[in-house]
This record gives C-alpha cells, structure tokens and sequence, in this order.
C-alpha cells in the first residue's frame, strides 16, 4: 500500500493528512481526534504549513503528534512563502524568511527536523538560487530531510532542478499541484517532467474543495459552512456550471460502486498513475473516515476511462491554478 516519495526512500500511505482546516473550522479537540483516527488506520504522512492559521495548524498536529507518541513513524511535510505578518520581509523565498520560518515551524511543530519543507508558491522575484542555497542549508544542518515545491508552473520547476545540479545543492523531491477531475491541466507539461526526473506528486484539493463531494449544486453554489461560503468570491472561479454537471455525474457512477461522491472523485487522484499521495483535508471526522475507505480501493482502466470521458486528460472545466500569480489561461465556463 505504501509509495515511494519520489526519489528519496521514504515510503508513504497513498493519502496524506492535509491539515488546513485545523485551527480554523476545525477546533484543536477535533482535529487531534482526526489525526489520531488517521494515523491509527495506516496513513502515515501529514501535510501542513506555516501560513494555515498563521501557524495555529502547525501547532495542533505538533501537539496531535506528541499525544500519539510515535513521531519516527510519521512523515510531516510543511510549508514556507506566504506572509506572516506585516513585515515586507517576512515573506516568500528569500534567505532571511526560509531560514527564520523553519525554526518556527519546528518550534510550532516540536520537531527537531522536518521531513519535507516546501516553498508553498513560486517567488517570481528572488531568484531561484537563494532560495535553493537557503534550503541546501538546512539540509546540511539536520532541520530538514527534504525539500519540495507546491503549485509552480513547470519551466520553475525545472530551473530549480538545473540549478541544483549546476551548484551541487539539495534538489527537490516534490511537487505539490492542485488536481481533481474538474481541473487537468498539470497533465500537460507538470506530470511528465516530475516523471522524467522522479518527482513524487502530491496534489491539494482532490476533491475540489468539495465541489466533488456532491455538496454543490446549481441552485446552491455556496452552502452554508461549504469553501464557497467562507471564502466568497476569492472560490468562484471553482465552482461552474459545468463543473457541478460534472460532479452529478460523478454521483451517478458513485452511488452504482456503492461508494460516497467524495470517496470516488478522492479514488480517482489517488489511481492516476503519476500521483504519489492526494492531500485530502477533512473538517470533521466523519469526513476523515469517509476517506479512509478509498486506501486500499482500485479503478480498472475502463473505470477510468468513464472520467475521461467527463472530462478529457489535460482539459480543465474550473479554475484550481487561481490561487497562484503565473497561471495567465482561465478557464471559460458559465457560473
């Protein structure tokens, strides 16, 4: 059941625990009760980062952690870019923020390294080398054992890993895209270069914030407590109409494998066969238990030519790339 995260030798569970909404609608009692659940039922990896609760999420699965007590069977990822506070400086890619980040992080953690570090978004204005040199660092120092990406287009990616081999520094061993069946489009240049190079892939949102979940419909595009609501217009580039027909449809081909929308679409990610582990982050427990149903499930490939069919490879029918500042293509689909 387990998958090698790239091309380092850690094995981890094909789902990995995503932890943004711990802190937030997710109070501390019950997202411990989550992680507990989780790991107690085989999942092994934890994602988090620094900017999730301005760091409250960190603390909570430091603490979840310490209480299950067995912290050498786990895998915590976290995550460094986004600003922390309103110094211009405590921001993005730079030395003086990668290396400041990381002793809170651990300290929020209570770790003494971090398995996997990764810069949460591309800095479009530091050059690559800093911040590579920055997490090479770390490395040497034992705070970090590795070190990724989240959401960068493909040619970035492939910059850092030429400049890691130019200057001989630590290179990354992940990438971590938004992937679901309403948005493909990382097939077309991100999933083959992490295969020609041996990137584990590790995708937030499998189930499109939970537009993928049957929660959605066209006469209720935000229910209440949904991303939609809490979000606002920062979520509708998300939800379409053509997304909704196609998470109906998802429903329909769900209720006939006798699985939950949500398992089937999270089932989905997880059976591509370039994806290392999906991020799923539940809000409630009932939620966590939903997913862990799909860990040991499969697809045939004529399963999997169904979604295909809902939504071609490399096509996209909602917009997951707008939380980033490089993705110039929108995808056109009536709200």
């Amino acid at each position: 059941m387990l998958r090698q995260l790239g091309r380092t030798g850690i094995k981890v569970s094909p789902i990995c625990l995503g932890t943004m909404n711990f802190g937030g609608p997710t109070n501390e009692a019950d997202a411990i009760r989550i992680t507990h659940t989780a790991l107690d039922q085989g999942i092994n990896f934890i994602d988090t980062a620094n900017v999730y609760q301005r760091g409250e999420s960190e603390r909570i699965v430091g603490k979840a952690l310490r209480e299950w007590n067995k912290r050498d069977e786990i895998i915590v990822a976290t995550k460094v870019y986004s600003p922390m506070s309103g110094n211009p400086n405590d921001r993005g890619g730079s030395r003086r923020h990668i290396m400041k980040s990381c002793e809170a992080s651990l300290e929020r953690l209570q770790l003494e390294t971090i398995d996997l570090f990764q810069l949460h978004r591309a800095d479009l204005e530091i050059p690559q080398e800093e911040t590579l040199r920055a997490f090479d660092d770390l490395i040497r120092q034992g705070k970090v054992r590795h070190i990724g990406c989240s959401t960068h287009p493909a040619w970035k990616v492939m910059e850092a890993l030429a400049i890691s081999e130019k200057y001989g520094l630590n290179r990354y061993v992940s990438e971590q895209p938004p992937y679901n069946l309403l948005d493909r489009r990382i097939e077309n240049e991100l999933l083959p270069l992490c295969r020609e190079y041996g990137l584990a892939v590790l995708p937030w949102s499998p189930v499109a914030g939970g537009v993928l979940t049957g929660r959605y419909t066209s006469d209720e595009k935000a229910p209440q407590g949904s991303r939609a609501d809490l979000w606002g217009a920062r979520f509708d580039k998300r939800v379409t109409d053509k997304g909704l027909e196609v998470a109906s449809q998802v429903a329909e081909m769900a209720a006939a494998k006798n699985m939950s929308t949500s398992q089937l679409s999270l089932l989905w990610v997880k059976e591509q066969p370039l994806i290392t582990a999906p991020i799923y982050g539940p809000r409630t427990l009932e939620h966590m238990e939903d997913a862990l149903g799909v860990l040991e499930a499969t697809l045939t490939e004529s399963e999997l030519a169904e979604f295909d069919k809902l939504v071609p490879p490399g096509n996209a029918v909602a917009d997951f790339h707008d939380s980033n500042n490089w993705m110039k293509a929108r995808v056109v689909s009536e709200h």
